[in-house]
Formats: C-alpha cells, sequence, structure tokens
C-alpha cells in the first residue's frame, strides 16, 4: 500500500510523474533510481524511530495554533499517556500548553527577531494542571510555515527543585542571621562604641592567630629545648641508679633500687614518646630513606634486649638472614624496640623472638611472643593513642600506650606495612613489611664491616666525657668506673682541650651536643682531635631528637646515643668506639 506522501493530487504517484507508470517492469530500466527510493525510505524510518524513542521531548508545531508532531517523550514530560492524547488536547500553545502567557510571549518574541532559542527555561502545563520546568531549545522553520516551530524539551524539574530549596535555605539562613543580628544589637542598646570594640576584639585574634602561627613554626625548638630540659636530670639519674644496681647493696636497698631504676625507665619511655608522637603529628619528622643492613640493624636491636629477657626469665631467640632494606634506620629502630618493648611487657613466661624472612622484592620483619595475647575485636584499637590492653596477669612495668600508635605513624611515614595476628593466652606476632634496597644502591652504599659491639671488657680504657652539667659528668664518671674506665671529665671545649695538650689523651670520647656559649659537642670533640694530632674515636650524647640536629651529626659522621643513656646501649657504643682504628 502506498504511502499518502507518495501519491499527488491527480492520481499520480511517484513513479507516474518520472514516467515509470505502473507496470513493474518499467522499474527495471530504473534500478539506481529505486535503490535510492528505498535508502531514502529507510533514512525516514531511522529518523522516525530516532524521534519516537529520544529521551527528550521533541515537537513540531505552530505558534498560532497546536502540535503538528510530538514524540512520546514530551507526551510524558507533560503527564500524557502517549503522543495522540498531547496532540489532541492542546489546540491553542499558548493558553493550553504555556502555564504563562506572558512567558510564552517572550519566547515567541525572541523566535521571530533571532530564529532560535537555546535552553529557554520555562513552564510547561501538565495534563492535571500543574506546572512542570524545563528548558525548551526552539528553532523556525520559515519554509514549512511562517510561525511553524521545532523543539526539543528537557525536564529541569529536579534542578529547578534544588534551586528553590537552596534559595529557601539562603533565605532562612538570611532571615536567622537578621533575628540574630537584631538580637544582637538590641542587647548592645545604650553601648555607643560596640562596633569599636568589635573591631578591637577582632584586632586581638588576628594578633592572637599570628601567635599561633609562629609557634606552630617554632615547635621544633620547642621540642629540642623540652627534650633537653626534660631529660638532662633523667639522663643523670638514670647513671646514678645504674652505677648503684652494679654496686653490693643490701637485698632490701638492692629492691628499692631496681624499684627507682624502673620508675625511671617508665618516665624516660613516657618521655620519649610524647615527643615522638608530638612531632609525627606535626610532621617534624621526616624520613631519610637508605639502604639499610637489616640484619646488622636487627642484631644491634637484639643485643640491647638481651638483658630485659634475662631479668624476664624469658627465652629471647633470634633467625637472622642477610638482606638490605630501603628504610629509614632510625625509625625502623624505633619500630622495632617499641614491638619487643611490648612483646616482653606482656609476656610473662615463655619465649620471644625475632625473625627475618626474605621475599624476592620485599623483607618481613617479625616478632613472636608468647604473652596474653589480643582479641579479635581489640586488633585496630591497640594502634590508637593512650590504648592499652593489659590484664592484670600480664606483669611487668605498665605503658601508656603509645608504643603502637608511634609503630603506626612510623610505618606510614616509611611507607611499609605492620600486621598483627594473635590468639588471646597463646600469643602474638607483629610483623612489618619492608622493601628490600636495589643492588646498585646497596654497592654504593656499602662500607666495611663495623667493629663488634660486644660488651666485653673496658678496663683500663681512658674515656673523656664533655658535659656542662656537673651531676651528668659525676654520674657518668661513676658508671664507667664501675666498667673499668680510667675517666677524664670536662665541662667545655676548652678544659678538655687542656687537658689533652697535658698529655691525658683519650681512647674515645663522649660528648654532649649542647654546651655552654653556643659551643658543641663536635666542637669539642674537633679541638681534642686537633690537640691530640689523632682522630679520637667519638661520639655524641645528646637529648636533643630534632631532624636539624640529627641532620648536623650525620654530617659529622659521629655516632649518635640519645639522653636517658641506657647502660647497655652506652657499653655497646663504647666497646666499638674502642675498637675502632685510630687514624692521623
Amino acid at each position: 500500500m502506498k504511502k499518502r506522501s507518495d501519491i499527488n493530487n491527480d492520481g499520480y504517484d511517484v513513479g507516474d510523474l518520472l514516467g515509470l507508470g505502473r507496470q513493474s517492469v518499467r522499474k527495471s530500466y530504473y534500478p539506481a533510481l529505486q535503490e535510492r527510493l528505498e535508502e531514502l525510505e529507510r533514512e525516514r524510518n531511522r529518523y522516525k524511530w530516532l524521534f519516537e524513542h529520544a529521551l527528550h521531548g521533541i515537537f513540531q508545531a505552530d505558534l498560532k495554533g497546536g502540535f503538528l508532531a510530538v514524540n512520546s517523550a514530551l507526551a510524558n514530560i507533560c503527564g500524557y499517556p502517549d503522543a495522540e492524547a498531547l496532540t489532541d488536547s492542546i489546540i491553542r500553545l499558548r493558553e493550553q500548553f504555556f502555564w504563562s502567557g506572558g512567558e510564552f510571549d517572550q519566547l515567541r518574541h525572541q523566535l521571530l527577531q533571532w530564529g532560535h532559542v537555546s535552553a529557554w527555561e520555562t513552564r510547561l502545563r501538565r495534563a492535571d494542571g500543574t506546572p512542570v520546568y524545563v528548558a525548551i531549545t526552539v528553532l523556525r522553520r520559515p519554509d514549512l510555515g511562517v510561525e511553524v516551530v521545532e523543539a526539543f524539551v528537557a525536564d529541569v524539574t529536579d534542578r529547578r527543585q534544588a534551586t528553590l530549596k537552596l534559595e529557601k535555605l539562603n533565605t532562612d539562613l538570611e532571615r536567622r542571621v537578621d533575628e540574630r543580628t537584631e538580637a544582637l544589637q538590641n542587647a548592645n542598646v545604650g553601648l555607643r562604641y560596640h562596633i569599636e570594640e568589635r573591631e578591637k576584639i577582632e584586632a586581638e585574634l588576628v594578633v592572637a592567630v599570628k601567635a599561633a602561627e609562629e609557634a606552630n613554626r617554632s615547635k621544633d625548638k620547642y621540642l629540642a629545648a623540652a627534650s633537653h630540659d626534660l631529660l638532662q636530670p633523667l639522663n643523670a639519674a638514670r647513671l646514678l641508679v645504674s652505677t648503684l644496681q652494679d654496686s653490693p647493696l643490701a637485698k632490701r636497698e638492692a629492691h628499692l633500687i631496681n624499684q627507682v631504676h624502673r620508675a625511671l625507665e617508665g618516665a624516660e619511655d613516657l618521655l620519649e614518646d610524647l615527643l615522638d608522637i608530638s612531632k609525627l603529628d606535626q610532621r617534624a619528622m621526616e624520613p631519610d630513606l637508605a639502604p639499610v643492613d637489616a640484619r646488622s640493624l636487627v642484631s644491634g636491636v637484639f643485643e640491647e634486649f638481651e638483658p630485659v629477657a634475662l631479668n624476664a626469665n624469658l627465652r629471647f631467640r633470634h633467625r637472622l638472614v642477610p638482606a638490605f632494606v630501603h628504610t629509614d634506620a632510625r625509625m625502623l629502630t624505633r619500630i622495632l624496640r617499641n614491638l619487643l618493648s611490648n612483646a616482653f611487657r606482656y609476656t610473662k613466661s615463655g619465649n620471644v623472638m625475632v625473625a627475618m624472612r626474605r621475599r624476592p622484592d620485599h623483607l618481613k620483619l617479625e616478632i613472636w611472643d608468647s604473652g596474653i595475647g589480643i582479641a579479635a575485636d581489640k586488633l585496630d584499637d591497640i594502634f590508637t593513642e593512650f590504648h592499652q590492653l593489659l590484664a592484670p596477669e600480664a606483669g611487668g612495668r605498665k605503658g601508656v600506650g603509645l608504643g603502637l600508635a608511634i609503630v603506626e605513624r612510623m610505618a606510614r611515614m616509611l611507607g611499609c606495612q605492620v600486621d598483627v595476628c594473635s590468639s588471646p593466652g597463646k600469643g602474638s606476632r607483629f610483623s612489618v613489611t619492608l622493601p628490600l634496597a636495589a643492588n646498585s644502591m646497596v654497592e654504593k652504599a656499602a662500607t666495611p664491616a663495623s667493629a663488634s659491639s660486644s660488651q666485653g671488657s673496658l678496663e683500663g680504657c681512658r674515656v673523656m666525657v664533655i658535659d656542662n652539667e656537673a651531676a651528668i659528668r659525676e654520674s657518668m664518671q661513676a658508671l664507667l668506673e664501675r666498667w673499668g674506665c680510667d675517666v677524664l671529665t670536662a665541662a667545655d671545649e676548652s678544659e678538655a682541650i687542656l687537658m689533652a695538650r697535658q698529655g691525658a689523651l683519650p681512647e674515645a670520647i663522649l660528648a654532649d651536643y649542647h654546651l655552654e656559649y653556643d659551643r658543641t659537642g663536635c666542637d669539642a670533640v674537633a679541638g681534642v682531635r686537633q690537640a691530640c694530632g689523632e682522630t679520637i674515636p667519638a661520639a655524641i650524647i645528646t637529648a636533643d631528637r630534632s631532624d636539624e640536629c640529627r641532620q648536623i651529626l650525620l654530617a659529622q659522621a659521629l655516632p649518635v646515643l640519645n639522653k636517658p643513656v641506657k647502660p647497655n646501649r652506652l657499653r655497646a657504643l663504647l666497646s666499638s668506639l674502642v675498637l675502632t682504628p685510630r687514624s692521623t
């Protein structure tokens, strides 16, 4: 059946007009034309399909009348069951389709003037008589009629409602602000200078903000000063107590000395944890990533905790493998110390073990213990500040719950992973996963093996102690003499140089970093070495834990021991210094 559009008013179809007639035999003479007609028909059907299935509303209409064609999407937008129902219901666009005649007139005026309108926001009338907000893009089609137009319609009701809601919120906020302002004004009736007072308060706030910013900028300096001032007397007390512990005392006095030692140790750990957690939170601590001999580092930490295991009657073992990791040696050492401290604190009997497991691209350091264990629902809590799971039967010295918080923050800064698995009543395993260092980096950083740090006899070893605090000098001398050392003490650089020039040549130097008159232990070590004419092994002992101090000492290639000094670390350091070959 032929379409109406293919038949003219005289009853001739397109084929008749082209001279093809009605006989199918004639079509064979014009295959190209027939193929073109079929192509046009397919194109027409495709556009018809797009028109009917478009997501946006589409219509063709006469502005003076109603619709010429609409699609289903427009009917849906306007709340009609189908396109035919919409076409039949709208006779006059102005009065029946548009919500406001004024909005229609504006749109019509724009079209007559410019020929098209893009994204014009207006309201249309739905079948139920309610308005719907739309964005309409209209194009005049003068080739089809003077006021024939084609349009695309997008429903913007959701956006409009959001805008109205925002406007309402703004209006409510403005109303509340106005009410509050009025209340403030009423409360300040009679105060002639309320504006000046407000400006004065604002000025004070600006000053306060600047002061806070300045305090924040000086946090590193404050932390260094706090470390030095708080840890200096604690260091002297620890050294004196250690000296007393090595002395023959009655049972009761020895017990009291041990109690004092435990109390000082707790205070020391608390101060160290507080200072470290503050520096980590303020980002005042930055890692120095470099190839690190993991086996050597773990072995050193293991030796530090051997006396702890001995005192606690615990079996302490290690399983080490050769490996270099890319990390910060100082932070990794602190992580291991904190994990081992926790292991010994919560293990009453049994054993503690340090293990290294090497994989193709990473190394796992594991701390095993047979302690009280941790419930599964508490594993995430143990890494928060001041959180402890100390059971009454755990035994050992109680901490303050900062050790694992420091471990978590340092591990995050180093980009390594900390995992924990535990079984209540059986023990726990903490593991730290570190990236292996590249072979090229290891070869570049390789140095001759360090001297053994075994705590052998120091009998007759001459040690010079340089410290501006008399109590520190006295306590260091007492402790070193208990180890059989010949001790020289000096309050500053000039006194130490004078001793050296008078022939008192030390085998090792232990110098405090901060001396009087802005001089440092580095200056004192350099002066004594120059006076003696040889490179005497030396180390710096300091309470300053700032990155600035660490960088300076790193550049001087001087070993560092932080205060308060633990006697076992001091003895290990001194043994390594004495065994270090001298150079002239």
